[in-house]
């Protein structure tokens, strides 16, 4: 026979004391999640800030190319050059014996010296501008420019020439004060708004 079940109540167990963060513990934990908040924003901002230098100059970069390359083929299908002085409607060669630079370059594609093309500086507007013979049409091919004198007559070891030297070489030289980017700022607090290009080119043909 088996013996009888006894159930007996179970002793009542004593309350625990429920966990919980203290005043120190809660501060410490907001002081760090701050931390990572303002290093994750300002790595954001310094990500932002690379990205517009870094577009702003290839977009310079990009511009700089289109002039050079543009000059550099009317000079290169040229077969008379000369450096000298000049706005849209006229051209003023350098007199021999003086250094050959100036603020124009005239490129005739023949020996027909009605025949032009000519890039000047246009110090008014601070602009490089291009004008072919038989046309009215001033062309804008680059903005904001500093300097004054952007074409000099070289020789090969590039010695400013006096005079006009059958295989000349054209140096073009120009200053830009401000960045072409459009989101980039330029002044004071923003990005450098200052850049320097500089090319050598000469006729294909050297007779």
């Amino acid at each position: 026979m088996k013996p009888a079940l006894t159930i007996r109540p179970a002793a009542p167990r004593a309350p625990t004391a429920r966990s919980a963060f203290t005043l120190a513990e809660i501060m410490t934990a907001m002081g760090l999640f701050s931390l990572v908040v303002i290093g994750v924003v300002y790595a954001q901002l310094f990500g932002m800030r690379m990205f517009n230098i870094t577009s702003t100059r290839l977009s310079a970069g990009d511009s700089g190319r289109k002039v050079l390359n543009r000059v550099r083929d009317d000079v290169r299908s040229g077969k008379v050059l000369y450096v000298g002085n000049g706005d849209s409607t006229h051209f003023t060669n350098i007199t021999l014996n003086n250094l050959r630079q100036g603020n124009a370059l005239q490129i005739h594609p023949t020996t027909d010296t009605n025949v032009f093309i000519r890039y000047y500086l246009d110090t008014t507007g601070q602009r490089l501008m291009r004008v072919a013979s038989g046309s009215d049409q001033v062309q804008l091919v680059a903005p904001y420019l500093t300097n004054r004198i952007a074409f000099i007559a070289e020789d090969y070891a590039g010695h400013t020439l006096t005079n006009d030297q059958n295989n000349r070489v054209i140096r073009m030289e120009l200053d830009f004060y401000q960045w072409e980017f459009p989101v980039a700022r330029v002044g004071v607090g923003a990005y450098y708004d200052y850049y320097h290009l500089q090319t050598r080119m000469t006729r294909r043909t050297i007779e």
